[in-house]
């Protein structure tokens, strides 16, 4: 594993990471009764995590840019797998980069800093909507390191063939160079 891939697979990891944490209340969200406790629950928990110092959101935010610059710096090489395994991680990562955009950065905004139309109605379901995304999120980085262990998988299996035809191939040289030296 090189460099590329492990930028790859530590911003995946880290980005799963945080969205696991999430998912402890995501979950309750999503398939559980909504009750005033989760609620209150959800409420306290994005706001804590909207509220987190800048530093913290930096982190994220270069984790993200160091994968989307791992995977662009792995199609450098431009050969089936990458076309293939990287093309694709390249854009299931951008897809989670776009919901995380689109989705989580406004339903944050709508949960801890509501405008004067938003009600609590509104709130609610900016929440439900952050809770689908981010479980989005977590399926798509999911099948990212799914294509990226694909990938190497592959690679390997393509190693091992090309070294057992090498050996079939200088096994059947060598009978024949013998033969030759007798003669």
């Amino acid at each position: 594993m090189g460099f590329r891939q492990g930028a790859v697979l530590a911003s995946c990891s880290f980005f799963l990471g945080v969205l696991f944490i999430c998912f402890f209340v995501d979950y309750r969200i999503l398939h559980q009764e909504l009750t005033e406790e989760v609620i209150e629950d959800g409420f306290q928990f994005y706001t804590t995590f909207f509220n987190a110092p800048p530093a913290i959101k930096a982190v994220l935010h270069g984790f993200i840019g160091f994968g989307i610059l791992g995977l662009v710096a792995k199609l450098q090489k431009y050969d089936e797998s990458a076309i293939f395994f990287d093309g694709s991680s390249l854009v299931a990562y951008i897809f989670a980069v776009a919901v995380y955009l689109a989705v989580t950065v406004p339903s944050l905004r709508t949960i801890v800093t509501p405008v004067e139309v938003d009600t609590r109605a509104d709130r609610i379901e900016a929440m439900r909507i952050l809770s689908a995304g981010n479980t989005i999120m977590m399926v798509v980085l999911g099948a990212v390191l799914v294509l990226q262990g694909g990938q190497e998988y592959a690679r390997r299996a393509e190693a091992r063939e090309l070294a057992k035809a090498e050996g079939e191939v200088k096994a059947k040289a060598s009978p024949s160079a013998g033969k030759d030296k007798k003669e």
